[in-house]
């Protein structure tokens, strides 16, 4: 199968061809002068340069043994997650805690990094979007092509919306050090995100992400705009892409048994299945995925592994987020998406989770913990579950309690149940509930299906409810109003924890730019 990792050249472009035929980025790809497009070749390179770049690396990479991706900070202001590390990592501290106004300049990196280099993914598309039209090139390749920068310029625009709320809308080339624009109302930007999503999805191939050769599909767009609909509130579009996703050629995992063989390893440590809507591709040879094993452990691994010099649970649930989960459900068994002990096989020694810090079993690989000290587990950005809840809910949300809706909720319980109950009856059961308390069973069937998949917040600020999980009865779950609000760590919600601030560094140079509320602007 062809596979397209990227890995940055300091010379020319350059073109090389391996036996897996893989497909390097151009030194060029961030050039966004229009007459640099000459060739199918150069217009190539620089839209591979948006697969590995701006908003899917700062989701999909692990490039820190003391911080995950920048995503996983947001799952942090629940409570519900900490980083054993935040006294150095002090922005994940400062998220749990709810204070991130009153440090503002010490959380700037952050903010500085995904501004920068989502704005650099933004302007790579918007100069392929200008340019590739005028390229001697086949129609087709070149329609692909430009559908191709359409999908990352929403990708990245929709994450930078739901990180920081209004923001600059650029959709022309440009040299951004030389501009100075003001923020655009997130409206506009979620008009052009839709705008673009569909152009994508009108001319991308009907074919999963596997079999386009790891290229975004017709698929992939439509789920992330189911995602930006969801988001928007628009439940009636969202039903019609989460549609269009649920019946398309992928299919959920199943469980060949109830332990190693469940669909849950095989999401943790197989590529391509057919569940997987859109990932990010590592490989040990050209791009692999960094400190991501280590994160299944919390520091005492050290002294049981000798291929990674540090552990630390950089994204780990506490207790009380455990009890999402009820006495039957596979996902919080040992080694499905958490594990409290491992014995090393190749020396005898044990791993034992401290108290009160469940590892993070979803992350876990094993050629690389136990041989290599080199990850290569792709990272699973969408999944057909989530399109089978996003269906479920979106029916529930415009037509009510349908038997349509009751059936894509249940097969997610079912496959997750160890009583042997069938789809047909978790069905029925679902059919008795009122509208509002299917709705709710979707949103906490989210926090069971994705725990370590950073997707939490981003449930919380599109429902603006907050999931207060029980401290003492499994599986109980009720959703209060998220602005005022407790946090997991005991901090009340605020209006302005909503987003992050802007950048210092971009405030300083942009004068026309505005803090967000709350935050410091100096």
């Amino acid at each position: 199968m062809k596979k397209i990792l990227y890995i940055v050249s300091l010379i020319g472009l350059v073109s090389l061809t391996s036996c897996d035929d893989f497909l390097e980025e151009s030194p060029k790809s961030s050039i966004t002068d229009v007459d640099f497009y000459k060739t199918e070749a150069q217009a190539m390179a620089n839209i591979n340069f948006l697969y590995r770049n701006g908003a899917p690396r700062r989701i999909s990479y692990a490039s820190s043994a003391y911080i995950g991706p920048k995503v996983s900070i947001t799952g942090m202001l629940t409570g519900y997650f900490s980083n054993s590390y935040e006294g150095q990592e002090v922005v994940c501290k400062y998220s749990r805690l709810l204070t991130r106004q009153e440090h503002t300049n010490e959380i700037s990196g952050t903010s500085d990094d995904v501004w920068d280099n989502c704005y650099e993914a933004i302007n790579v598309a918007n100069t392929a979007i200008a340019s590739i039209p005028e390229i001697d090139m086949n129609q087709s390749t070149a329609n692909q092509l430009v559908a191709e920068a359409k999908f990352f310029r929403a990708f990245n625009y929709f994450f930078m919306v739901k990180f920081f709320g209004d923001v600059p809308l650029l959709t022309e080339p440009t040299v951004l050090d030389e501009l100075y624009p003001e923020r655009t109302a997130k409206t506009q930007v979620y008009a052009q995100i839709e705008s673009d999503l569909k152009d994508a999805i009108d001319v991308l191939p009907a074919k999963t992400f596997a079999a386009n050769g790891h290229r975004i599909s017709k698929y992939v767009a439509a789920m992330v705009l189911t995602d930006v609909y969801f988001h928007s509130g628009d439940y009636a579009n969202a039903k019609t892409y989460a549609a269009m996703v649920v019946n398309s050629p992928h299919s959920l995992a199943s469980n060949e048994d109830l332990e190693a063989n469940s669909a849950y390893n095989q999401l943790r440590a197989v590529d391509d299945l057919d569940e997987v809507i859109y990932s990010q591709e590592y490989d040990a040879s050209i791009s692999d995925g960094s400190w991501w094993p280590t994160y299944a452990f919390t520091s005492s691994a050290t002294g049981v592994f000798n291929t990674y010099s540090i552990f630390e649970r950089v994204y780990g649930p506490i207790n009380q987020f455990l009890n999402v989960y009820d006495e039957d459900d596979l996902r919080i068994k040992e080694e499905q998406f958490f594990h409290w002990s491992y014995t090393n096989p190749n020396n005898g020694k044990t791993w034992t989770a401290p108290e009160g810090q469940a590892g993070c079993w979803y992350y876990f690989d094993e050629d690389a913990i136990l041989n290599t000290g080199i990850a290569t587990k792709d990272w699973n950005f969408y999944r057909l579950s989530e399109a089978y809840l996003d269906y479920a809910e979106s029916i529930a949300q415009t037509e009510g309690v349908t038997t349509e809706a009751a059936n894509y909720l249940a097969q997610i319980k079912a496959r997750a149940n160890t009583t042997g109950m069938s789809v047909t009856e978790i069905q029925t059961s679902l059919l008795g509930m009122s509208q509002d308390a299917f709705i709710k069973e979707c949103w906490t069937e989210r926090l069971r299906e994705f725990p370590l998949e950073f997707k939490i917040w981003d449930d919380c600020v599109r429902t603006m409810k907050f999931p207060q999980i029980s401290k003492n009865t499994l599986g109980e779950v009720t959703y209060v109003d998220l602005i005022g609000a407790q946090n997991a760590a005991g901090a009340t919600f605020k209006e302005t924890d909503l987003v992050f601030p802007i950048s210092l560094n971009e405030l300083q140079r942009n004068p026309n730019l505005t803090q967000n509320a709350g935050y410091q602007e100096n």
